[in-house]
């Protein structure tokens, strides 16, 4: 049985990236509700706010807002390179959306202050952000596998640094995992760090790649073609 393919001029692809689109916007939106007021004694002066808990909160909310952005901004992208969608990419989507609107629940836990040093709230985030993005990686090899993307010719180091780099983020996250419950949690959120260096690092490392040797398409039978 053939599946059905819904092009990008179809009403079908617009509703489904509206649809998409509008779940990004919510969650992000949701965000403010993990950020509570202070006591009354708080407000009494910045010092007495940020010893309340409320600097950790700000900061927690300013990193998850940052997060949902830039999983929005890759679905955008991913979705962009694609002539058509499957009942099978609108399904991962879906998958990957509903970690997305987990991530204010998260942020959340992560915030509490009196949670604040427990291994298991920072497990709980770092494990949501690396299921959203192994969640969003299932759907664009979804998409490559059924031949819907369109991609700009690479060198097959550069495909594969490429590829390498889909995985840099559940890594560092996973490994977070670990070190929150043998090391400490604050250790753990420290570690989140080195996405700021691997991840544009992955991107360099791509185009650098991406030289004089002969291009060739991941899409499978584009080298036939």
């Amino acid at each position: 049985m053939q599946l059905v393919t819904y092009g990008r001029d179809s009403a079908e692809f617009d509703r489904g990236v509206s649809f998409f689109d509008a779940i990004y916007g919510f969650a992000i939106t949701l965000l403010i509700t993990a950020v509570d007021v202070p006591p009354a004694k708080a407000w009494h002066s910045v010092h007495a706010l940020l010893q309340s808990g409320f600097g950790n909160q700000i900061v927690g909310f300013a990193l998850s807002f940052v997060v949902i952005a830039l999983f929005w901004r890759l679905n955008y992208r991913l979705i962009g390179t694609m002539n058509g969608m499957t009942q099978r990419i609108i399904i991962s989507n879906i998958v990957c959306v509903f970690f997305i609107i987990l991530i204010p629940f998260s942020t959340q836990a992560l915030n509490a202050p009196n949670l604040s040093g427990l291994p298991l709230p920072v497990s709980l985030y770092a494990a949501n952000l690396a299921l959203a993005s192994l969640a969003q990686t299932s759907m664009y090899t979804i998409a490559k596998r059924s031949k819907l993307t369109i991609l700009s010719p690479r060198t097959r180091a550069s495909a594969i640094a490429g590829q390498a780099s889909e995985y840099v983020l559940p890594f560092v996250f996973g490994l977070s995992i670990v070190l929150a419950f043998t090391v400490s949690a604050r250790t753990a959120e420290y570690s989140w760090l080195s996405l700021v260096v691997l991840m544009p690092l992955g991107g360099v490392l791509e185009k650098r790649l991406n030289g004089n040797v002969t291009p060739f398409a991941m899409n499978p039978g584009d080298s036939a073609k």
